[in-house]
């Protein structure tokens, strides 16, 4: 343990995304070992070669403790300039601080909660927010300060509004909807953007709306997914990072539907909080680079 959060100490992570040309690889390399670093991994895709849209993400040790991790950025922002990058550079020792959303199924929020308490998610998760009451006792079994927000059709604003407060008051990095029953208003995606991810019962755009599973059942599905995705002013229609699914047939009902639904759901929305928690998702247009 004290050997990896030594690591984890010096490693940095840079993501990048720009158009596809050449030299951007050999450009990065140069500056990071002009300045002391040592590069442990290096992935990268293009849409396109020839004009593309390139994304890398590289981690490194920074090595020279000469030069502070600010520092860095700054020097790193002429090589940005040149190529005109879209980019971000992140401390893998810096914990990003979480907030959950839920209404008043718990499967979501018990599988991230047990994972952040297992260390198998790496953050701090310093509230969790909720429409209803009933997951308190839950939720503070964990240490963790609970915070109920009744959200009425005619007073959504002013729910939001206290929402917000809490969320910047927290300084919160990355807000996870764990089954929030509830619309997000352009107002709360605008003030967040990309930084809110929602678990969706189904691949989408397929069976959008209330009782999913009876949909399903009626149909005759043969497969039940989930899909992790972040939210925008487009319901449910943000960019995809992570979806799965599994096997079922004619014999299950619609409360086994139910039961097979969450058990995907839990898995999927917990594979994209980790890859977003390890800086591993690039968001582009309506789309996303995984990097997993």
């Amino acid at each position: 343990m004290f050997f990896m959060e030594s690591v984890m100490k010096k490693r940095i992570r840079l993501l990048i995304s720009c158009h596809d040309q050449p030299g951007i690889v050999a450009a990065i390399s140069t500056f990071l070992n002009h300045h002391g670093a040592n590069i442990v991994q290096s992935d990268q895709y293009s849409t396109d070669p020839e004009g593309g849209r390139f994304f890398m993400r590289v981690e490194f040790d920074q090595n020279n403790d000469s030069i502070t991790f600010e520092a860095l950025k700054t020097a790193f922002t002429d090589v940005a300039a040149e190529y005109k990058m879209n980019w971000r550079m992140e401390q893998a020792s810096r914990k990003k601080r979480m907030a959950i959303f839920v209404s008043k199924e718990d499967h979501c929020l018990l599988e991230l909660l047990w994972k952040w308490h297992s260390n198998e998610l790496i953050c701090d998760i310093p509230l969790v927010i909720s429409n209803h009451d009933e997951l308190r006792d839950v939720v503070e079994g964990y240490g963790i300060p609970y915070y109920h927000i009744p959200v009425s059709k005619e007073r959504k604003a002013e729910a939001e509004q206290k929402q917000i407060e809490l969320l910047h008051q927290y300084n919160i990095d990355v807000i996870v909807l764990a089954r929030y029953m509830q619309i997000i208003s352009s107002h709360f995606v605008d003030t967040f953007k990309d930084k809110i991810i929602n678990i969706h019962h189904s691949f989408l755009p397929a069976f959008i709306g209330a009782n999913p599973y009876a949909k399903a059942f009626e149909r005759g599905v043969k497969l039940i997914g989930a899909t992790a995705h972040f939210v925008t002013d487009d319901l449910d229609e943000g960019p995809i990072i992570e979806q799965d699914v599994l096997r079922v047939n004619h014999r299950y009902s619609v409360p086994q539907l139910r039961v097979a639904g969450r058990n995907v759901e839990r898995v999927v929305l917990a594979r994209a909080v980790n890859w977003y928690l390890e800086d591993k998702i690039i968001v582009y247009s309506n789309k996303t680079v995984v990097f997993s």
